[in-house]
């Protein structure tokens, strides 16, 4: 799967990165990376477990190696391959690039900016997390996140009313959910649009049609 739509997604990527969405991602405050890879041969997603010893609401939670902007990175990219380096000890080269995906407000309201990055065969690559930062990585195949058993979504209500609906994706080692489970969701559009249909539902941001599954 990855080799094969690996041109197509870097088009894709390229042709939703003018306008408003390069402006927003200029202006976004923080970036992380979308590791795709394979495992055994098996397409798949590379996730860690944020230590939580780390300060601030994101500590425990399954993430995408990332953090916030630093004055001396040039742009988006460079934020999310250093914080790969700095997280897993990956040294990555731009060439590993396929784009970004458009901006969104983590629970702080800051941008980010989901870097999407072909790291090729796992097997091949020596990760050193940094327990400082990283408790645990672990990959999802991407056939187990597009099975629908595997997929879920939570409501949530403000001000009394419906108000919005967010992915979760179960059954793994780790359920992942949040900002993590959104950038999933996007991911599983670029590489797989005939087979993943978007769960994420925000009223007057035309993202889809609510759920109707109970």
């Amino acid at each position: 799967l990855l080799p094969r739509c690996g041109r197509r997604c870097r088009e894709l990527l390229a042709a939703a990165g003018g306008g408003g969405a390069a402006a927003a991602a200029a202006a976004a405050g923080a970036a992380v990376l979308v590791p795709l890879c394979s495992v055994r041969g098996r397409p798949s997603l590379l996730y860690t477990l944020r230590c939580r010893r780390l300060p601030g609401p994101h500590s425990g939670d399954v993430s995408f190696p990332g953090g916030k902007r630093e004055a001396s990175d040039g742009d988006a990219v460079a934020t999310a391959l250093r914080e790969t380096r700095e997280e897993l000890g990956l040294e990555l080269g731009e060439g590993s690039v396929w784009g970004m995906l458009r901006s969104l407000p983590d629970r702080q309201g800051m941008l980010v900016v989901p870097v999407v990055a072909n790291l090729g065969p796992l097997e091949n690559l020596k990760l050193s997390p940094n327990p400082e930062e990283v408790a645990e990585t672990f990959t999802l195949p991407l056939a187990h996140l597009l099975r629908e058993e595997n997929q879920g979504y939570t409501h949530f209500r403000t001000g009394g009313r419906y108000g919005y609906t967010l992915p979760v994706f179960l059954h793994g080692p780790h359920r992942v959910w949040g900002l993590t489970a959104i950038i999933t969701e996007l991911t599983l559009e670029l590489l797989a649009p005939e087979r993943y249909r978007r769960k994420t539902y925000v009223p007057g941001r035309h993202l889809a049609a609510p759920p109707h599954r109970a």
